[in-house]
Order: C-alpha cells, then sequence, then structure tokens
C-alpha cells in the first residue's frame, strides 16, 4: 500500500520511512515473505522517495539465503541516496527455534564488506539500537543491528505502534498495550497519554529482559 500512501503520508508530515527488504530477487522474496511480489515493494519505495520521504532500507542477513546478496543490495540502496541497516535474526520462542539455523553474525558480514569497501565507524547515533558506518566508496551510510552478538537492550529507547493500533515496547516481548480503547474512550487525549506513560514505564531488569541469545 505504500505506492498509494506515500504522497498522502509526506502531506500530513511525515518524513521519513522504513522498508524491510532482504532481497532483491523475485524468487527470494516470494520465499521469504511467503506471498510477497517485490515489484510492488519497488514501485512502493519509488512512490516514497518521488513524495520526497527520506527512506531507509531494512535488510535481516538470512545465512545460505541472501548472505551473497548484502554487498549488492548495499550498493542499489545507497545508489539510490537510502541507508541500509543490517540485522541479525532473532530467534525467540517457539518461532525462533527454526530460525537460528538461518543466523549470520553481522561481525562476519561486516569483516566480509571490509575487505572490499572503506568502512569508517560514526559516531552519530539516532537513540535506537543500530551502529552506523560509513562506506567510501558507495557514499552511504551502512547500520548494523546485533541483538545476538552485542545485546543492546540496555540503550534501546524504542517503541513500535502497529497499524491496528497496538503498542509493542520490545519485539522480544510478547506484551502489547491496545491504544484504541483509551483513544476511542475520551474526547481528548487524555486516556491515551495515561495508557502510553505506563506502558513504556522504565521496567526491565536482568530478569525481565527478553532471552535473545537462546540459552
Amino acid at each position: 500500500q505504500l505506492a498509494r500512501f506515500a504522497q498522502e503520508l509526506a502531506d500530513c508530515g511525515v518524513r521519513r520511512i522504513n522498508v524491510s527488504l532482504d532481497t532483491l530477487d523475485p524468487a527470494k522474496f516470494r520465499a521469504i515473505t511467503r506471498w510477497g511480489e517485490i515489484d510492488k515493494v519497488l514501485e512502493g519505495i519509488e512512490a516514497a522517495r518521488s513524495a520526497g520521504l527520506a527512506v531507509k532500507i531494512n535488510a535481516v542477513a538470512l545465512k545460505n539465503l541472501n548472505e551473497d546478496e548484502i554487498p549488492s543490495l548495499m550498493e542499489w540502496a545507497h545508489g539510490k541516496g537510502m541507508a541500509l541497516t543490517l540485522i541479525e535474526v532473532m530467534p525467540m520462542g517457539e518461532i525462533g527455534t527454526g530460525r537460528i539455523e538461518q543466523y549470520l553474525p553481522l561481525s562476519l558480514v561486516r569483516a566480509r564488506l571490509a575487505s572490499h569497501y572503506t568502512l569508517t565507524d560514526l559516531a552519530e547515533t539516532t537513540g535506537g539500537p543500530a551502529r552506523y558506518v560509513s562506506v567510501a566508496e558507495t557514499g552511504g551510510k551502512l547500520g548494523f543491528i546485533t541483538p545476538m552478538t552485542h545485546n543492546f537492550c540496555e540503550s534501546c529507547n524504542r517503541v513500535r505502534i502497529t497499524c491496528t493500533g497496538t503498542l509493542h515496547t520490545c519485539l522480544g516481548h510478547e506484551d502489547a498495550s491496545d491504544l484504541r480503547k483509551p483513544l476511542r474512550a475520551s474526547e481528548d487525549d487524555s486516556l491515551l497519554a495515561a495508557a502510553i506513560a505506563w506502558a513504556t514505564q522504565p521496567a526491565w531488569t536482568a530478569a525481565t529482559r527478553p532471552a535473545l541469545r537462546g540459552d
């Protein structure tokens, strides 16, 4: 739906978006998403760029699936002026047991890239878990999110709101808050603000932090 709503999002004040794209190969994309057509994603990306939105590509590094594509994916993104952030597989719960076979440490990915590109660590931070480098040969920015090899829970300040109004404070935890009820129950934003404040109160401890290492 991005192609359809990109301009409307820009008109509403949205300035940047993230797009998940693990591969540029149509067959692999269909296998990874189990339904998706990559042409629709690429169309949405172009519509967003045309609307003036800054686009960042997020890609999960998958062993034996897209690891050979990472350099070309990076060059494609940087060639269009988009940053690329690579993400390690996060095997959690019952679903995660199978995904561990796809785990590819980003330390290895970075070492491979460093043998062909000049990577320079950047001091800048977005307040999230990613650590960034600049790539001299492409002029672009590359991020690494490493929940397995470098746990970032202590510095993460991100939350996620789904299109159905559900607030997730951590993708590694099953707890979530429904924001639709307080939004609909009050004519002002007081109940909504209270619900968000309650859901985002500092609560993580060493005991409650989700286990992302599978141990």
